[in-house]
């Protein structure tokens, strides 16, 4: 029976991932329907880390394929082991037979490099399949994965059509730094990763940094709020309060009003260009935290 979005979002919890009810849902009907899951958002909201609790609750293996400028079916699909190749050429040198013979032992899945796609349709359990930052890609890369989002399989020129052994759990994630075709929209579901409200950070924090007290989790949850509505070249994401969080703890901070100057010195866990270290200036920050309870 498939599990509904209540259900995964308790058993994610319970694993260390608080995912919103929507997101739940989304990650409910990737199951129930065995489609591709397409994350978009900003750098930072945590949208790799879904895929990597996803694979933690379904006790499996992750696979990333991590996307970029120049991404070729090679480095992302398969290659042809030509060292083998070379030494079984040469081993049937002088033996009987026709090239053709020889031919179609090298061009076998023994001499086959399996990598991220091919290692995922070829995994004799269901894996999750992390494709990270598909809009770093090229257009030719997105429309080369057409065939593996919608049917599950792929075309080798040597070997055929190879059909998935088992069907992927995929996640595909974008920052949204091009706008992605519409044929890859249509084969995925779809949800926008948002940066996570006051409670639901402070929840994350309290989680993730056991030794933190309620309190200062919240004042951290809510001084990420302020800080990313100011004008910042790079908003800083959950991550970054993680970091921002775990130093205070580990500075015996337990209230960021009586320890304005610590706070102050700790701003590298969060800001991570010169210009926002400027712009977020002590009296910037003293503003700030006269906004947090």
């Amino acid at each position: 029976m498939a599990r509904d979005g209540t259900s995964i979002g308790v058993e994610l919890a319970e694993l260390g991932y608080l995912p919103d009810a929507s997101l739940a849902n989304a990650l409910a009907l990737m199951d129930m329907l065995s489609r591709p899951l397409l994350l978009e958002g900003e750098a930072g909201v945590g949208k790799t880390e879904v895929a990597k609790a996803l694979a933690r609750l379904e006790v499996t293996r992750l696979i990333r394929l991590q996307c970029h400028e120049g991404l070729d079916r090679s480095e992302a699909l398969y290659e042809w082991n030509y060292q083998r190749q070379l030494l079984a050429i040469k081993a049937h040198e002088g033996r009987s037979g026709s090239a053709d013979d020889v031919e179609s032992v090298i061009f076998s899945e023994k001499y086959l490099l399996e990598r991220p796609l091919l290692a995922a349709l070829k995994a004799e359990r269901p894996v999750v399949l992390l494709i990270d930052e598909i809009d770093r890609a090229d257009e030719e890369f997105e429309a080369f994965l057409l065939e593996i989002l919608s049917d599950f399989q792929i075309s080798i020129p040597e070997l055929g059509t190879i059909t998935a052994t088992s069907i992927p759990k995929v996640v595909l994630t974008s920052n949204g730094t091009r706008e992605l075709s519409d044929a890859l929209r249509r084969r995925c579901l779809y949800h926008y990763v948002d940066y996570p409200e006051v409670d639901r950070e402070a929840r994350i924090i309290l989680t993730r940094i056991p030794d933190i007290d309620t309190a200062l989790a919240l004042q951290v949850a809510g001084m990420m709020e302020k800080i990313r509505k100011e004008d910042l070249n790079k908003i800083p994401g959950v991550a970054e309060t993680l970091d921002w969080a775990a130093a205070l703890v580990g500075l015996k901070v337990r209230n960021i009003h009586e320890a304005r100057e610590i706070v102050y010195d700790t701003l590298a866990c969060v800001l991570k260009t010169r210009e926002d270290t400027l712009r977020v200036s002590p009296e910037v920050l003293d503003r700030l935290i006269g906004k947090v309870a």
